[in-house]
């Protein structure tokens, strides 16, 4: 009798146990998941509703079903320019800046002299504040006074008139916020790939030169498909980080001269934000880049598979 009361009791006192530990589980998964609602999950799906609505902030929200979107492709230059210039943005940074960090990468993995100190001069960028490293930027490529048009002057020959204008002109503005993009980010990217070397089998290179394979032999047929996975994870985050660019371009040439910088989150800012609030058209164009960029990212992935 006693042992049948206590096999009856067993399985009530697990029921309990079990319960208090789901409990406890729950109260600290609770902090960050309400957080994620209220911060996160909740604004996006009101994101994706007001972009078929009108709405200032003042006056009643209002249904204008594919208004927004059909003016965005139609009649808005201003958003065209901006997605034709977020386009190039992308594509001038993601295979510069993946090159350029491999090549880093693969050269500070040597055991060359300094090693360390190269690896911290090389990731001081990424981590330095962007508003001075802007600042400086600004300066060292300044059309009249900058360092870079006074080397091309005085040792390449190049005339004061033909001086590039950089950030200030229109034809060399992108190239400009490219160029400090790259400088700026690979550094973090040039850590990642330092990673991924360490992760190579060290003996397949070895067999390879037994072979008679040189340096460009091993890196391309051995040590680069070894990378694939650090490839694609870098790509990326490229890609995603590109399409939403919006820091460099305010620092450095404020979307402008014209709209020869101003891409899409940038305008986003302008027209959320700036003069007369526009909530249901900055919605608009946050929809059609959250699109852009889940497209990009799904052919990636389907690519990589292929490859695999």
């Amino acid at each position: 009798m006693a042992s049948a009361a206590v096999q009856n009791k067993t399985p009530r006192k697990v029921l309990k146990k079990s319960t208090r530990d789901s409990l406890i589980a729950y109260s600290f998964i609770a902090p960050n998941f309400i957080g994620f609602c209220v911060f996160t999950l909740v604004p996006m799906v009101f994101a994706i509703a007001l972009a078929f609505c009108a709405w200032d902030g003042r006056h009643a929200i209002e249904f204008v079903g594919l208004k927004n979107f059909v003016k965005l492709f139609t009649t808005d230059k201003i958003f065209q320019a901006a997605l034709k210039n977020t386009i190039v943005y992308v594509i001038g940074t993601v295979p510069l800046t993946l090159a350029c960090s491999l090549a880093m990468a693969v050269l500070l993995n040597q055991n060359v002299k300094l090693r360390n100190f190269f690896r911290t001069v090389a990731f001081f960028p990424y981590v330095a504040s962007l508003v001075a490293v802007a600042a400086v930027w600004n300066m060292i490529f300044n059309p009249s006074m900058g360092p870079i048009n006074m080397i091309l002057n005085q040792f390449f020959g190049v005339a004061v008139e033909n001086l590039p204008r950089w950030a200030a002109g229109k034809d060399t503005a992108m190239i400009t916020v490219i160029l400090f993009s790259v400088w700026k980010n690979m550094g973090y990217y040039m850590v990642i790939y330092l990673a991924g070397l360490q992760g190579c089998n060290p003996d397949l290179n070895e067999a390879a030169e037994l072979d008679g394979a040189n340096r460009w032999q091993q890196f391309w047929h051995i040590t680069l498909p070894q990378l694939r996975p650090t490839t694609f994870f870098v790509v990326i985050m490229l890609t995603i980080s590109g399409f939403k660019v919006y820091d460099q371009m305010y620092m450095i040439t404020q979307g402008g001269p014209g709209t020869a910088t101003m891409t899409l989150v940038y305008y986003i800012y302008n027209v959320a934000f700036v003069n007369t609030p526009k909530y249901g058209y900055a919605s608009a164009i946050s929809m059609v880049l959250f699109v852009l960029v889940l497209i990009v990212t799904i052919l990636q992935f389907r690519g990589s598979k292929g490859e695999n």
